[in-house]
């Protein structure tokens, strides 16, 4: 059964959005703060993970950075701020999705849906779909099915969203990819985001891999155009 996390201080959002897992078959724990949520998703981690970004003792942004220093967790952000500011901060961590309050439960479960299918694609990739299971373009190595990458040997740990990004961009090295081609690749139909959470996306992919080597320079900007993967 798929294990949801839920970490919010708000006791009825606790409640009334465990009662529509449920009732989609997902097993559900819940926190109602950051920081026993930190030591509940450490100790036994889940399938995926909501977290509320304003709680008490821990904020939801402190509990991903800190996740994040050693886990690909899927992870939705709830969000009731008005400005992008936190979203932005988010993104940077790696934030596979966020969702702002007032929100739809039924939404909640699309997109948690949306974000499972993401994750759990890596472990049965489409048999249709001719496709070598690792990766290889120069120092990089990407495995599909185990959802490692490695740079010069060196582990990259990457969120689920990094990796397809990713993917899309060294499937075909030397070709643009424009921000709505990855969109595609990242993310269902039905989620949509702008512009600037693919750049967010770029840029926490190339400060993961500056900080196994500074030299990483593989991931180019074509202003005006889009991403592409260099073709050594």
């Amino acid at each position: 059964m798929t294990t949801i996390a839920l970490v919010d201080d708000d006791r009825n959002i606790l409640t009334s959005v465990s009662i529509a897992l449920e009732s989609e078959g997902f097993d559900v724990r819940t926190y109602n703060d950051g920081a026993s949520g930190l030591d509940g998703l450490t100790a036994a981690p889940p399938d995926l993970a909501v977290l509320d970004i304003k709680m008490p003792r821990m904020d939801g942004l402190e509990l991903l950075r800190r996740l994040r220093q050693g886990s690909d967790l899927p992870v939705i952000f709830l969000t009731s701020k008005d400005d992008e500011i936190d979203e932005l901060f988010g993104l940077k961590m790696g934030a596979d999705d966020f969702i702002r309050k007032p929100f739809s439960q039924r939404l909640l479960v699309e997109r948690i849906k949306a974000v499972l299918r993401r994750a759990q694609a890596r472990a049965n990739p489409d048999e249709n779909v001719p496709a070598a299971k690792i990766l290889e373009r120069g120092s990089l190595s990407m495995d599909s099915e185990r959802h490692t990458v490695t740079w010069k040997g060196l582990p990259v740990i990457l969120t689920v969203t990094e990796f397809l990004i990713l993917q899309s961009l060294a499937q075909r090295p030397g070709v643009v990819k424009s921000r709505n081609a990855l969109m595609d690749a990242a993310y269902d139909d039905h989620v949509f985001v702008d512009d600037r959470t693919i750049d967010s996306h770029i840029k926490r992919l190339r400060k993961k891999f500056k900080d196994v080597d500074d030299d990483f320079e593989m991931i180019e900007t074509l202003y005006g155009v889009g991403y592409r993967f260099r073709d050594e």
